[in-house]
């Protein structure tokens, strides 16, 4: 004897187009459906924690160089890296003609050096300790790693300027505990687990 089902397939519709939003989506927050000010986007992107890094070379023999903490990586083949410069900085036109860059990731005992490196003062590594490479890069001693790079482009992005730096060598020290910042001020890394 034989048993024949029979099996009802429900007929399958495409599905319509996604139709755009009926409602129209307001940004909430303290300046409502305006652009924020720019006292308004520091105070937002203070909320992002970032390390910071020196940015320095030799010059007639003597370091120049400036605090960043818009460092980033880039890629890995090739090798690229990438800082921003203020678009009034006055240092980031000297080093810019230099050959070699040394970028150093600074360390939690580097807060008072972050300070002067970020001041305008004459001097911005007194009683710093830093090394040369023979093409003029400079590191801070100390640092969690340091990189030696060269400029590979510039890009004009509103009051600052993106730089593509190319690596050309690289050392770190894991062991170092970062600096970090945040909110405007300087925090610590807490080690858990």
């Amino acid at each position: 004897m034989s048993v024949h089902a029979q099996i009802q397939i429900p007929s399958v519709t495409a599905p319509s187009p996604i139709a755009a939003p009926t409602a129209q989506i307001t940004p909430t927050g303290p300046t409502g459906p305006t652009a924020p000010t720019a006292k308004e986007l520091r105070t937002m992107f203070a909320s992002f924690p970032t390390g910071v890094t020196a940015v320095a070379v030799l010059v007639d023999g003597s370091p120049v160089g400036l605090a960043a903490n818009s460092f980033t990586s880039v890629s890995l083949e090739p090798a690229l890296v990438s800082v921003c410069a203020d678009l009034k900085s006055s240092t980031w036109p000297v080093l810019r003609s230099r050959p070699r860059l040394g970028i150093s990731i600074l360390a939690a005992q580097h807060e008072q050096a972050c300070l002067r490196l970020a001041s305008r003062s004459a001097d911005r590594f007194a009683d710093l300790d830093f090394r040369a490479s023979a093409d003029g890069a400079v590191f801070v001693e100390g640092a969690g790693a340091w990189i030696e790079c060269s400029l590979e482009a510039e890009y004009p992005a509103g009051d600052h300027d993106i730089l593509l730096l190319r690596v050309h060598d690289i050392g770190a020290d894991p062991s170092v505990a970062p600096l970090v910042f945040h909110r405007s001020g300087f925090r610590n890394l807490d080690e858990q687990g």
